[in-house]
C-alpha cells in the first residue's frame, strides 16, 4: 500500500496565500524579501543553509520563506503581491500570465528529463502510452505535469480528450492512485521518486524524450521593477550554492534529507539522474523563451490556456548601469 505519510512529508502549506493579500503589500522601502519555495531543487538548500541571509544581511534585508506543494498556488501568491520570487515548471507560469497576475520571468534552470514521469499500477495490463485510452490520470492541472500528459498522449495519437483527466494535488493524487480510484499517475521528482520505491508502482513512461524539462525563476513584476539589483544578486546566489552542492552530492543529499524531511536515499536518486545539475542557474535566454512561446501557442490551440500570451512581454531583463 502506498505510503501516505511519505507524501504528505513532501506537502507544505501554502502559507503566503493563505494570508490576506493586503497585509503582504510590499513596503515603501524594502526589508523583507518574500521566497517561496518548494521542497525540492537550490532553493530548498539555499533556505537550509541561510545563504540568502548571510549574503543580504549587510544590506538589511531580512530573508521569509513560504512553502508551497506546487507551481500554480505559488505563482497565485506571487503575481497577488504576496511573495516576491519563488520556482516553478513551465505551465504555471502561462496560466498566470493569462490571469493578469504581476510576474516575470527571470531565470531559468533545467532538470532530469526522468525527473517526471507516468506511474501506473504494477500489475496493471496497461502497458504503453495506447493503453491509456479512456483511462483515469490524475496530474495537478496547470503544473508540467499537465504540459508532460499532453505530450505523452501524442506520441501514442490521443489527446486530454481520450482520457478521463483528475486534477489534483500530489498528496491526492498519490491516495487516489493507492487506492486504485485512479489508473495512472503523471508526477515530478521527489514525488515520483518516493513513489518508484513502492513496489504497487511501475513507471509507464518517463519525461526522456517526451518533454523538454525547462523550469523557471519568477519575480514578481512590482520587485523586479524596483529591486533588479536585489533580484540579480539572489539569482547569482542561487547559482553559487547550485555549483556547490553539485560538487558535494554526499553532503547535498544529507542536507536536503534534513531540509525537507525525505530520505536520504530518495534525495540520491532525485539528485542523480541523468542531467541533474544543481548549479544550471541561469539569465532567461532565448532558447528558454521560444520555449515557452511554443507550449503557450499549444496551450492556447488546446483550449488549455484561454488567451493567446506573449511570453516575451513578461522577460525581466537587467537593467544595465
Amino acid at each position: 500500500m502506498f505510503n501516505r505519510r511519505q507524501t504528505l512529508v513532501l506537502m507544505g502549506a501554502a502559507a503566503a496565500a493563505a494570508l490576506p493579500l493586503a497585509a503582504q503589500a510590499a513596503p515603501e522601502q524594502l526589508k523583507t524579501l518574500r521566497i517561496g519555495w518548494q521542497k525540492n531543487g537550490v532553493l530548498a538548500l539555499a533556505k537550509g543553509n541561510g545563504a540568502l541571509e548571510k549574503r543580504f544581511a549587510t544590506r538589511g534585508i531580512d530573508i521569509r520563506w513560504s512553502e508551497f506543494s506546487s507551481g500554480p498556488p505559488l505563482l497565485e501568491a506571487l503575481g497577488a503581491g504576496a511573495i516576491d520570487f519563488g520556482p516553478t515548471g513551465d505551465v504555471p507560469p502561462l496560466f498566470a500570465q493569462a490571469a493578469g497576475g504581476n510576474l516575470v520571468y527571470a531565470g531559468t534552470y533545467r532538470g532530469p528529463p526522468d525527473g517526471s514521469a507516468i506511474l501506473v499500477h504494477k500489475d496493471a495490463p496497461i502497458r504503453s502510452i495506447a493503453d491509456l485510452k479512456d483511462k483515469r490520470i490524475a496530474f495537478k492541472r496547470g503544473s508540467s505535469a499537465h504540459n508532460f500528459t499532453v505530450k505523452a498522449l501524442r506520441t501514442a495519437g490521443l489527446t486530454l480528450a481520450d482520457i478521463s483527466a483528475s486534477d489534483l494535488a500530489p498528496s491526492d493524487a498519490a491516495a487516489a492512485f493507492t487506492s486504485g480510484q485512479v489508473d495512472a499517475w503523471a508526477i515530478w521528482d521527489p514525488y515520483l521518486a518516493v513513489a518508484e520505491k513502492r513496489p504497487e508502482a511501475r513507471v509507464l513512461a518517463s519525461g526522456k524524450g517526451i518533454v523538454e524539462s525547462w523550469s523557471f525563476f519568477l519575480a514578481n513584476g512590482g520587485f523586479a521593477e524596483s529591486d533588479g539589483d536585489i533580484l540579480a544578486d539572489l539569482l547569482d546566489e542561487l547559482r553559487l550554492v547550485g555549483k556547490s552542492a553539485q560538487d558535494n552530492l554526499d553532503e547535498t543529499v544529507r542536507n536536503l534529507a534534513s531540509i525537507t524531511g525525505v530520505p536520504e536515499d530518495i534525495q540520491r536518486v532525485v539528485l542523480t539522474r541523468e542531467g541533474a545539475d544543481l548549479g544550471k542557474v541561469a539569465a532567461v535566454s532565448p532558447e528558454a523563451i521560444a520555449y515557452q512561446q511554443e507550449l503557450a501557442d499549444e496551450f492556447f490551440k488546446l483550449g488549455i490556456v484561454p488567451k493567446q500570451l506573449d511570453v516575451s512581454r513578461i522577460v525581466w531583463r537587467r537593467k544595465q548601469a
